[in-house]
């Protein structure tokens, strides 16, 4: 007789245990086991949840060589009804002594027979292994179907509310409880609780500092002492949630033609953030008055002591009589009131163009692409199967909760999504690119800039080494058809067929391969920290980061004052609204993943296992360069140390 070993491990979910009696058969090279029910003197509590059952010990009449596959089903007990089982992975000992790890993790609903393979991919050699990759796919291509959300943007997942996605996919309950949070939840957290629907103005600061004590961090605090200085406002191009937008000016716009006396004086010291995507974007209508949003010019200029520091600000795109370029020696509040109207401006871009479109909806096209191209022991899949935890929920919770069109009007949405759309590029995504193309190697103090980079080249020696192990040569890539499907269909639905965003259509080279695999590992988790988690840190000071404003700009200079500040700024129920939502996508969960660490195993040969902990000791390293460095600052950059960064799109 030839005895095999089984032991099951059941997930550590709410409700992952089961009481049903479990059936398995084993599949080898050499043959196959009888259906076997799975049972010991441990009964039901063998598959309790966060269990490691004890082995079962499986006989076959001769060796059934290596093992494949496993079928295994359950079907309910008299006693107990039929429920839903979350086992994490099967784990089968030879009797030559080798061990076989098939991993799971999703849930197993109903009676059916489920196939799951050998977590090294073995069963790619063998004949049973197209029949079960194809039967997978099929399964994965009805489950997980494209949807044409708006025209002009990337596809999502078809969805209509979160009962309907796949159970592999929702969240946690833990993560559902914690998300119950609305925003008016928010409110009663932040003790703002009936000030959501006064729609009065503010009539002094003083009322807006009250509300913003409530509830407030270090940084926040910094934000409302010095949110009215130069440095501050230039600051936030570098290290704020919108650090992309900053590029150094080699010549004055066009549209910035007064200025042209000073392209003679224009050198390396000089830079640009120009909201041209949102000109013209009409604003939406808020408690019945019509709100304004501009589409500014910054200039700042680097000082000989390394400063940044804002020189001129256009508020409009078309230059004229009646859009005066404001400048530090303007009145006070002047040169306020143009820097709340690029504040306001940098709100809206950086919500649409650098969080919802370049971290939410690009994270949901990688997984969906993953999902319905690429099986479960496919390295690929193994390597970014983490990375897309909770993704496609907390986009389809996005689209029907919190992404507001009061921000910038429902069709005003939408066109500045599609005008990010078609500007979008692949070398933008990937920091090493965009840094350069920018122009942004030199400019003092861009902690964005030095903590991608040292973290863009942690995750491209990790995918190298990953890759390298199973691609070994370009030929390998090129034939391998899951991974062409995968690239395919994300450039396809992903980037609506666009060649000029320079996206493959196809990898032929192990390099661009591993390239690709960084970009989508990187905004997944380091991209969407650092634009994600300080949207509370520098928004709840609302003057500092106004989400919407109800008087337009002011067309000649010397007519502002602190009252007209007031009247301009977003009505209480908007402020307190906009706080709510701010912090609550920036709290981090109680079951958040940092990046590197994955609680769900899925590589189990050696050498990838050593190159995880190469890529976590990698990750400790950095973030305690990122510690040291911080004791020095006054303004801590914190969003890209890997102890907060997220494995994956989930807030």
């Amino acid at each position: 007789m030839a005895n095999y070993e089984v032991t099951v491990s059941t997930g550590n979910l709410l409700y992952a245990n089961t009481f049903n009696n479990i059936y398995i058969k084993l599949v080898g090279t050499d043959g196959e086991s009888n259906h076997t029910w799975l049972l010991n003197i441990s009964g039901p509590l063998a598959f309790n949840t966060g269990a490691v059952s004890s082995t079962f010990t499986l006989s076959c009449t001769n060796s059934i060589g290596k093992l494949l596959l496993i079928e295994l089903n359950k079907h309910p007990v008299i006693v107990f009804p039929e429920d839903a089982w979350f086992p994490n992975k099967v784990e089968v000992k030879s009797p030559e002594g080798q061990t076989f790890n098939f991993p799971i993790y999703r849930w197993i609903t109903d009676s059916e027979v489920h196939l799951y393979r050998d977590g090294k991919g073995l069963y790619y050699t063998h004949p049973l292994g197209k029949y079960s990759r194809e039967k997978e796919l099929k399964e994965r291509e009805e489950a997980y179907q494209w949807h044409v959300y708006e025209q002009g943007i990337p596809r999502c997942m078809k969805a209509e509310n979160t009962e309907s996605l796949p159970l592999e996919v929702h969240f946690s309950f833990t993560k559902t409880t914690e998300f119950l949070f609305t925003a008016a939840q928010g409110l009663i957290e932040l003790k703002l609780d009936g000030q959501g629907d006064c729609t009065e103005k503010w009539t002094d600061m003083d009322s807006i500092y009250r509300a913003f004590c409530c509830k407030i961090t270090d940084i926040s605090v910094y934000v409302q002492k010095h949110w009215k200085e130069d440095e501050f406002f230039a600051y936030q191009f570098l290290n704020g949630v919108n650090p992309m937008l900053i590029r150094r000016c080699s010549a004055i716009p066009r549209t910035f033609q007064s200025l042209k006396a000073w392209s003679s004086s224009m050198n390396e010291n000089i830079y640009l953030c120009d909201y041209k995507l949102l000109d013209g974007v009409e604003a939406n209508t808020i408690n019945g008055m019509k709100q304004y949003l501009m589409a500014p010019l910054v200039l700042l200029q680097r000082t000989p002591d390394d400063k940044l520091m804002p020189i001129a600000i256009q508020l409009k795109q078309t230059p004229g009589y009646n859009n005066p370029i404001f400048c530090p020696t303007d009145s006070e509040y002047d040169w306020l009131m143009a820097k709340i109207f690029v504040r306001s401006a940098d709100f809206n871009f950086h919500e649409l163009n650098i969080h919802l479109l370049r971290t939410h909806l690009l994270a949901e096209v990688f997984a969906v692409s993953l999902l319905r191209n690429v099986p479960m022991v496919h390295p690929l899949y193994k390597l970014l199967i983490p990375h897309t935890r909770y993704s496609l929920q907390i986009n389809l919770m996005a689209r029907n909760r919190l992404i507001s069109k009061d921000a910038c009007g429902g069709e005003g949405m939408f066109t500045i999504l599609k005008r990010s759309m078609a500007s979008m590029t692949y070398s933008s995504l990937c920091i090493p690119d965009d840094i350069a193309e920018r122009g942004m190697e030199a400019v003092p103090n861009y902690y964005y800039r030095d903590d991608g980079l040292k973290l863009w080249d942690i995750i491209h020696k990790f995918v190298k080494g990953i890759l390298n192990c199973y691609y070994k040569s370009d030929a390998d890539v090129e034939k391998d058809s899951e991974l062409q499907k995968w690239i395919s269909d994300i450039f396809v639905e992903g980037f609506l067929s666009n060649a000029k965003t320079g996206i493959p259509q196809g990898f032929s080279t192990v390099a661009a391969l591993v390239k690709f695999v960084t970009m989508v590992i990187f905004t997944c988790s380091v991209q969407h920290s650092a634009v994600n988690s300080g949207q509370y840190d520098y928004g709840a000071w609302m003057p500092n980061t106004p989400i919407s404003l109800q008087l337009p700009p002011p067309t000649t200079k010397g007519t502002t004052s602190e009252a007209t500040m007031l009247e301009t700024f977003p009505d209480v129920n908007v402020t307190v609204q906009g706080m709510a939502i701010m912090h609550l996508l920036s709290k981090q969960s109680t079951d958040f993943v940092p990046l590197g660490h994955y609680p769900d195993e899925h590589f189990f040969e050696k050498i990838p296992c050593k190159l995880i902990k190469e890529f976590q000791g990698d990750l400790e390293i950095q973030s305690v360069i990122i510690k040291v460095r911080n004791e020095n600052l006054d303004v801590p950059y914190t969003y890209m140390n890997p102890t907060v960064v997220e494995n994956s799109v989930a807030i």
